[in-house]
């Protein structure tokens, strides 16, 4: 069967662009090849489950702009199938003074957004919301929520299906062939043909990208991010959502406190290096995925940049100890014996050769061919907003 559109990945962008798609073709053969058994197995399902505000992102940027329209968006899907969320709103803490200027730059930054209501709180204040917090200011993001995105994933999947359309699993595809005016991917099992081809592979965006633009010259990175949780008498510590001012000199959150829609209390993720691009535990190794990172020239860019910090990461993965420290700036009653070991997600961060991590996100469209080669975080809460835009750029 020839196909009007193939779509590459069945995470939360993928499953989005494919439903946008067929939503507005309705006589169109739309397919989703994945490599796995099931949806959202990588970043779509290993994420902290946070409906993120846009307060953090660069006005004008495309994180903000699909961060801001995808959070409206998600709300109302959720509301309407009945996927469990929680505006539960979040504090971003100072821990010290020298903190406060950073604190003002998320404050406006957030305003720039159009983000409403977003308020500055004293010590006595933020402990109202969060008692066991310390800290010496605070902003409330009262847009900040928690919801089920392995949920959202499956009701996108049913709606497309729905529609007509048809997701194939186990299909890893391998090579991409040109033939006139239609493309033919090929997976370990089978060939397809189509019209118009969308990527949106994730951890390996790099790699299929790679098969219709072999100069395409960047790497994805996978980093790491660890958790622990809470044992379950000291859930109470932690009312939603508690979060550092972040490191300027390192370009991931830091460490914070999140409630889950599940009702466990995650503590983390620390931001590690990982070996294998979906190496969820730090044992996991791949050798050629390994030296296709460390023979990269921007790798030693990056490495010479952010080295020193990336090594207290990898010290507070292997120490208990050093991950509770970290922890105890924003709540010092947090012991080790508080923490249990949580799960793992490995963001997808792409590197360009002069050692910028790609700071957007990053699509290319080139003819009928599309690829999402750049969708770290917030790319869950923004997969409604990224799918119908990249839906859009399909040849009809």
């Amino acid at each position: 069967m020839k196909y009007d559109a193939i779509i590459i990945g069945a995470g939360l962008v993928g499953l989005s662009t494919a439903y946008h798609y067929q939503l507005k073709n309705p006589q169109a053969k739309v397919l989703v090849l994945e490599k796995e058994h099931t949806v959202a197995q990588h970043q779509s399902g290993h994420n902290s489950g946070v409906i993120h505000s846009g307060i953090y992102y660069k006005p004008g940027s495309l994180k903000a702009k699909n961060c801001i329209e995808g959070y409206a968006s998600i709300i109302e899907f959720a509301e309407k199938y009945g996927i469990q969320y929680d505006l539960c709103g979040k504090i971003i803490v100072a821990t010290n003074k020298e903190e406060l200027p950073l604190l003002d730059t998320i404050y406006n930054r957030g305003l720039e957004n159009g983000l409403q209501n977003l308020q500055y709180l004293s010590r006595e204040e933020f402990q109202e919301i969060e008692p066991h917090c310390e800290g010496v200011r605070a902003i409330k993001v009262p847009q900040t929520g928690i919801i089920d995105y392995p949920g959202i994933a499956l009701q996108i999947k049913k709606l497309f299906e729905e529609l007509g359309g048809t997701i194939l699993f186990k299909e890893e595809v391998i090579k991409i062939n040109e033939h006139s005016s239609e493309l033919i991917v090929q997976t370990k099992t089978s060939d397809y043909t189509t019209k118009n081809l969308v990527s949106c592979a994730g951890l390996y965006s790099d790699k299929i990208s790679k098969l219709t633009n072999p100069e395409n010259d960047f790497i994805i990175v996978p980093f790491r991010g660890e958790y622990y949780q809470l044992k379950e008498e000291k859930k109470n510590l932690v009312r939603n959502l508690i979060y550092p001012v972040p490191d300027p000199n390192f370009p991931f959150l830091g460490v914070h406190f999140t409630r889950m829609i599940d009702g466990n209390v995650e503590a983390g993720p620390n931001a590690v290096l990982a070996f294998k691009r979906e190496g969820y535990a730090f044992s996991d190794f791949n050798l050629s995925e390994t030296l296709e990172t460390f023979t990269y020239p921007g790798f030693w860019k990056i490495a010479a940049k952010y080295g020193k910090t990336g090594m207290g990461e990898i010290y507070r993965s292997l120490s208990k100890a050093a991950f509770t420290k970290a922890l105890q700036k924003l709540m010092p009653e947090i012991q080790e014996n508080d923490l249990i070991p949580g799960g793992a997600g490995v963001r997808a961060q792409a590197l360009n050769r002069n050692g910028q991590l790609i700071d957007d996100f990053d699509i290319l469209k080139k003819g009928n061919v599309i690829h999402v080669r750049n969708a770290p975080s917030p790319a869950a809460t923004s997969c409604l907003s990224i799918g119908q835009k990249v839906s859009d750029l399909i040849i009809v």
